[in-house]
């Protein structure tokens, strides 16, 4: 699939995050499928809907009101007609501990979102291009964490 094909939904609460996001993918490719969500429960209601179109890829932010990154990766991933979405857990934090739960929880990657914007464009940027080559296996666990100094 080629990148500008790929329908992308983003879920986070923080609307300046949201925001770099859209600029991140508008400055690498010409999306016309991007929708972005700031809380977990209209994400699960959307996801559920059956005229919604699935998205390709999901940036789901750990931290959310109202409906949290991991129970939305656990609903997302117990359902058999979402389960096949690849989800991109991200969040500002980095602890092991969360790490390996995402990762056993069926989470595709774990991005720690950098501080700066040229680098949060870049680990996007790195993130579909992995996904859009290789959208079947899933990473073993030295390869779940994306970071600016990964292989990609």
């Amino acid at each position: 699939m080629k990148l500008e094909d790929l329908k992308i939904l983003l879920a986070d609460d923080d609307a300046d995050d949201c925001m770099f996001f859209k600029l991140a993918i508008q400055e690498l490719l010409p999306v016309k499928n991007f929708t972005a969500l700031h809380d977990g429960e209209k994400l699960m209601t959307f996801l559920n809907l059956k005229t919604t179109e699935l998205p390709h890829i999901l940036f789901l932010d750990l931290n959310m009101p109202r409906k949290n990154g991991f129970e939305c990766l656990s609903e997302v991933k117990i359902n058999k007609n979402l389960r096949h979405i690849p989800v991109i857990m991200f969040s500002t934090s980095f602890e092991q501990g969360v790490v390996n739960q995402l990762y056993n929880n069926g989470a595709r990657h774990f991005i720690r979102k950098p501080s700066e914007f040229s680098q949060f464009k870049k680990i996007i940027q790195q993130t579909l291009i992995l996904l859009t080559q290789d959208r079947v296996s899933e990473p073993s666990m030295e390869n779940f964490v994306l970071t600016l100094h990964n292989n990609i």
